[in-house]
């Protein structure tokens, strides 16, 4: 039994390792952001450089504040994410239903067409996006960057929710035609319940697409609609670039979208692996 046991101990120790090792590749950066926040101005510029901070301190996160825009910054982009990832969730649900349920050949090159459309770089569009939203006059609103980040998602999730829909049996939905049903009511009471670890899923994609987008917020806004992305890689000073107060308001932008990811990380597992046959 031991020089069973030693092979196995050995693979497991290995395993660990090597999953230590990938996460602290994912970790340190953000890590390195972290304790830089909190490095002093001066300590952030030394030469050379140093991991951990001398002292703690709030003096960036107080300069980052201070700033008059970083308020409607924060505004500006969960507006547009949350206004986006709804716009975005609309037209994919029922896109992403016709073409997984039905099954056409139609359906299938609507999926194609959605996957080649995905596979075209952001600026490739960008240009076109822009010509048209200045003659809509969208240019620095929010309504513009919204449709402009829900043109770059909206393939992604159609594709995702297709996937989970597909997984769904149709005999859920059918049964529930037999029952009086008509298709409408059955996609909204029985199908979109058993899809709904799906939807977060596809949902989270979405947001986290839209907050963090940098592209379309470049090119679409100026003043009124500029978000904190924007409003991080503007942050100067009379000598450059204020680093300090960089790092400190991309901590306070990235801590919400991890808090709630691990808040429903849960729920989305639970739901994609038993939504179908929960009663």
């Amino acid at each position: 039994m031991t020089d069973t046991r030693r092979p196995r101990l050995a693979k497991t120790v290995s395993a660990q390792l090597g999953m230590l090792l990938v996460v602290g590749a994912f970790v340190l950066p953000y890590a390195h952001l972290l304790l830089t926040s909190f490095k002093a101005p001066t300590e952030v510029l030394a030469i050379p450089p140093t991991f951990l901070p001398s002292h703690f301190e709030l003096t960036n996160y107080q300069t980052a504040l201070n700033d008059p825009g970083i308020g409607r910054s924060f505004i500006n982009s969960l507006v547009v994410a949350v206004g986006g990832t709804a716009l975005t969730l609309f037209l994919a649900i029922p896109a992403a239903y016709a073409a997984a349920f039905y099954g056409t050949r139609l359906g299938r090159v609507f999926l194609m067409v959605a996957l080649i459309v995905r596979m075209l770089p952001p600026v490739a569009l960008a240009i076109p996006i822009f010509q048209a939203f200045r003659q809509l006059r969208l240019i620095d609103t929010q309504l513009g960057l919204m449709l402009a980040q829900t043109i770059i998602s909206l393939p992604l999730v159609i594709w995702l929710l297709a996937a989970f829909f597909e997984a769904i049996p149709q005999a859920l939905e059918e049964a529930a035609l037999i029952d009086g049903c008509n298709r409408l009511t059955a996609m909204i009471r029985v199908t979109l319940p058993v899809a709904g670890g799906g939807i977060a899923v596809a949902a989270i994609f979405a947001f986290l697409s839209s907050w963090n987008e940098f592209l379309f917020a470049l090119m679409l806004t100026s003043v009124n609609a500029v978000t904190v992305p924007l409003a991080i890689a503007n942050f100067k000073s009379q000598f450059g670039l204020d680093w300090g107060s960089m790092t400190a308001l991309a901590v306070m932008y990235s801590l919400p979208v991890i808090a709630v990811t691990l808040a429903l990380q849960r729920r989305i597992v639970s739901g994609m692996t038993f939504g179908a046959v929960k009663g």
